[in-house]
């Protein structure tokens, strides 16, 4: 059975104070223990996560937070952890004990509302009680797994009511671009990069949505590229490329339309328009200049990782200039990004759209331009406005 990746789940964070209950929703939710309860205060230490299917919904990922008024040794980096999660939140849970709301549960919903996250309250009873529903609020015992069919409903039919609309109705990646029984043509470098036994998530994703669409798909290694395009009787409607082979795609495909799958990502994750306008900061890089490459997943670097040895090689080669590059790796951004002046971040496959807008919105309150890899490296190989044949309005 395939998994439906994290960066595909609307992701839903559990917060409130410690012993609230938070815990125990999770695993009354989960129909099993995922997360330990216990009465003693800061049992949740780090950030739980558990995938689940909530039909007619679909694909979820709860996010199981330590508690706001954490007192151990540790709280500062607990709530560090619940504040990072919260970057890649969709909707939130708030778990209270009361029906009225404490300082606490006041302060996290003024967090929640100052960073437009939408939330459910569900008020926990430790005594028996039935599951009582009105407008944004679930009041049912956490404990009581005979209600969990009914708190299960419940929670979704509030849930519906306040789920983004970009999960709802998601962004194509890129059927739209292409017309019904069209045929779409991936070159997909099999090289050390590969990872062993599969294709990398932005091909797995952008072959299953030509195939939702009911369009043709054929993929080939660069070597058979140009046989291939030789030995059809129509052309492609569209070729995509991985970013490392763009300048390669464009030189042998003149008269096609073409793109990257960095790029199809930046439109379907972020801001397609903001991050192409932040890869014309390259052109003003000076010498000194500090560029953050910001990678999301933990993946080893090899000797022509793309990140650590591709982009800062080629900034330089292409600019001219004596540019420091910092790299950090992570769902986050470091807090403090003025020493930049620009911010190239990776594809973002591992990560769900509201984590990739959350570090885009972090970039623009501290003025810092942001781009992704596939858009940085085709501008520095001349070859963006080509690949952007594709998409309206945006060069």
């Amino acid at each position: 059975m395939q998994i439906t990746p994290k960066a595909l789940r609307l992701h839903i964070s559990i917060l409130g104070k410690v012993n609230a209950g938070k815990s125990s929703f999770l695993n009354l939710m989960a129909g099993q223990d995922v997360s330990i309860t216990s009465e003693l205060k800061g049992t949740t230490t780090d950030v739980v996560e558990k995938a689940q299917e909530l039909h007619p919904l679909g694909p979820v990922l709860w996010l199981d937070t330590a508690g706001f008024d954490d007192e151990t040794p540790l709280k500062d980096k607990r709530l560090q952890k619940t504040l990072g999660a919260l970057e890649k939140t969709d909707v939130a849970v708030l778990v209270t004990q009361n029906v009225e709301l404490s300082k606490e549960d006041e302060n996290i919903i003024f967090l929640l509302n100052k960073k437009n996250i939408p939330f459910i309250r569900i008020i926990n009873r430790f005594e028996k009680t039935d599951v009582r529903v009105s407008s944004g609020k679930i009041e049912c015992n956490a404990l009581d797994l005979s209600k969990r069919d009914e708190v299960i409903q419940a929670f979704i039919s509030e849930l519906i009511k306040i789920c983004p609309e970009d999960f709802l109705t998601p962004q194509v990646m890129l059927s739209d671009l292409v017309a019904p029984n069209g045929l779409v043509l991936f070159i997909l470098p099999i090289d050390e990069e590969a990872p062993k036994g599969r294709l990398i998530m932005p091909q797995v994703q952008a072959i299953r949505d030509c195939l939702d669409a009911h369009q043709k798909v054929l993929c080939v290694q660069p070597e058979e590229y140009e046989q291939t395009l030789a030995l059809l009787k129509i052309k492609p409607d569209l070729v995509v490329c991985d970013s490392q082979v763009v300048k390669f795609m464009t030189e042998h495909t003149p008269d096609i339309a073409c793109t990257t799958f960095s790029i199809l990502m930046a439109r379907m994750k972020g801001d397609l328009q903001t991050l192409v306008k932040g890869a014309e900061m390259i052109q003003n890089l000076e010498d000194g200049d500090q560029v953050l490459i910001s990678e999301s997943c933990t993946h080893h670097a090899i000797k022509d990782d793309i990140g650590t040895v591709k982009i800062p090689n080629l900034l330089r080669q292409k600019t001219g200039k004596k540019i420091v590059t910092v790299h950090h790796s992570g769902c986050g951004l470091p807090d403090d990004l003025r020493d930049y002046k620009l911010i190239i971040q990776c594809g973002g496959c591992t990560q769900n759209r509201r984590a990739i807008l959350s570090k885009m919105a972090a970039a623009k309150a501290q003025g810092v331009p942001i781009t992704n890899y596939g858009i940085c490296l085709s501008a520095l190989n001349g070859v963006l406005k080509r690949v952007l044949s594709p998409f309206k309005n945006i060069i």
